[in-house]
């Protein structure tokens, strides 16, 4: 099934990015009609971070959500399998001189939340020069070597999964890759401090300061969103963080969570809500309760 998907796609991938957007629509919606257990992790996830949020409002943006995680998988046939210049046409840039600001420094941490159309900043930037990122093993093989070829086919970037840690990460940030870094997944209590996000205590990993202050690398971070009528991506650079880390860990890795807050309210239909952000509790709390 998985192996015909990509079939679909591939055949798919050369049509203009608005039918492309039409067709990952539908997806998103047949997947939010057949989809209970993900549109209840997302129903949820607004509801802890949104409380004040009516329940036809709620509704809607499951809706929207679930239309942009569909786009994005109908659209990286395009990152997969379409040239280098239809990619680049896609793609508008802004702020991309704090970014280079920061590489001509020394290491750099890009800071990369879940929003649906990172793989796009990815692709795009690894026509530009090499980065390294780590990935989470997908169970489904098929899907698992092709996210990886998918990734790979520009350059030569270097992808490490989570299991290899973060030694392999340290050797080629030293060797000036930059570290495409996505912070904002709840994997478990190791290595996490309960940080609030909106307001509701998260396992968050504290890799950010301390791979900061460890490669003593700028963090900039990094924004990738599609942008409305179908009109293509805009990856946005944010200035690199003054004084960071600065020792408090808890209040370093907090400024982490802050940001993506931020960031999570200008475009909250295009964040990765179908994911457990609030699986892991804190000691005493039940596990993965919120989502029964």
């Amino acid at each position: 099934m998985t192996r015909f998907a990509f079939f679909i796609m591939r055949l798919l991938h050369g049509l203009p990015l608005p039918l492309l957007a039409v067709l990952g629509n539908g997806l998103g919606m047949l997947l939010y009609r057949f989809g209970r257990e993900r549109r209840h992790v997302a129903d949820v996830n607004l509801r802890l971070c949104f409380p004040d949020m009516t329940e036809a409002a709620r509704d809607k943006l499951v809706r929207r959500n679930f239309r942009a995680f569909g786009r994005s998988f109908i659209e990286r046939g395009i990152l997969w399998w379409s040239d280098a210049a239809r990619i680049q046409k896609l793609v508008q840039v802004t702020g991309l001189e704090h970014y280079q600001n920061a590489i001509a420094q020394g290491p750099v941490i890009l800071l990369v939340p879940h929003f649906v159309a990172l793989d796009a900043g990815w692709s795009w930037l690894t026509q530009h020069g090499n980065l390294v990122s780590m990935y989470s093993n997908q169970k489904n093989r098929v899907f698992h070597d092709q996210l990886l070829r998918g990734r790979l086919r520009f350059g030569d970037s270097q992808l490490y999964s989570r299991q290899q840690g973060l030694r392999p990460i340290i050797k080629a940030m030293r060797e000036h890759l930059p570290f495409y870094y996505l912070p904002d997944q709840d994997l478990n209590a190791k290595d996490s401090l309960f940080i609030p996000f909106f307001g509701v205590p998260a396992a968050t990993l504290s890799t950010v300061p301390r791979l900061a202050k460890t490669a003593d690398a700028k963090v900039v971070p990094c924004i990738t969103r599609m942008l409305p009528h179908a009109a293509g991506y805009e990856i946005r650079f944010y200035p690199a963080w003054d004084n960071y880390p600065t020792g408090d860990l808890a209040a370093d890795t907090r400024r982490v969570n802050e940001f993506i807050e931020q960031r999570v309210r200008e475009i909250p239909e295009q964040y990765f809500w179908l994911h457990k952000r609030f699986k892991t509790r804190p000691p005493g709390e039940k596990r993965g309760r919120f989502y029964q």
